[in-house]
């Protein structure tokens, strides 16, 4: 929700950095990769004990992510450039849950949970955009919902800055992301039939 609709107040700051990069002869894949390194970094910070250098490295990462696009946007987009920035997205995601998971073990089973809603609702999300023959700026069709990329990144920060609060938060993600996965197949049958 918030990428669709906040994005526009973050996007003068995204552009700039992205033609920062792109005057020094940078590419959107070369920041993807960036991207994946500094997001990935973001669990071993949180093992060794470092939540709020974890919690900035990912939102560096997740910043970074939305550079890339527009880089691409601005260049010539690849389609393995979109493989490779969907794909690092969930690697981000499943190197947060098993960090979370190592140090709080006894979360095993919330997590568990919360690792089927995303598996659930990116499906949903990545087959209507693969079948569908709507386009917008990105090189699919970009299904909205109540949990993008920026609400799961406020749940992992309040996961991991608030410790005490572990179970409740990964419950409430839980049933956001189940939500968002219910909102979209009901979208995809509106568009699709």
């Amino acid at each position: 929700m918030l990428d669709t609709h906040a994005r526009k107040y973050v996007q003068p700051t995204i552009d700039k950095t992205a033609f920062f990069f792109l005057k020094r002869g940078r590419t959107a894949n070369q920041v993807t990769i960036a991207a994946l390194i500094i997001g990935v970094s973001t669990s071993f910070l949180y093992v060794w004990g470092l939540p709020v250098v974890a919690v900035f490295m990912l939102w560096l990462s997740g910043f970074l992510d939305a550079v890339d696009g527009t880089m691409a946007r601005h260049t010539k987009p690849s389609p393995f450039g979109t493989v490779m920035d969907v794909t690092f997205d969930r690697i981000v995601e499943i190197g947060m849950i098993l960090a979370i998971a190592y140090v709080h073990p006894d979360m095993l089973w919330p997590l568990l949970l919360l690792s089927v809603s995303i598996i659930v609702s990116m499906t949903i999300f990545l087959v209507v955009g693969t079948v569908s023959e709507k386009a917008g700026m990105k090189s699919f069709y970009y299904q909205a919902g109540a949990a993008e990329r920026t609400e799961g990144f406020i749940f992992f920060s309040i996961m991991l800055l608030f410790p005490d609060f572990l179970w409740w938060s990964t419950m409430a993600f839980f049933v956001i992301e189940l939500f968002t996965g219910g909102q979209r197949f009901l979208e995809a049958k509106r568009i699709l039939s």
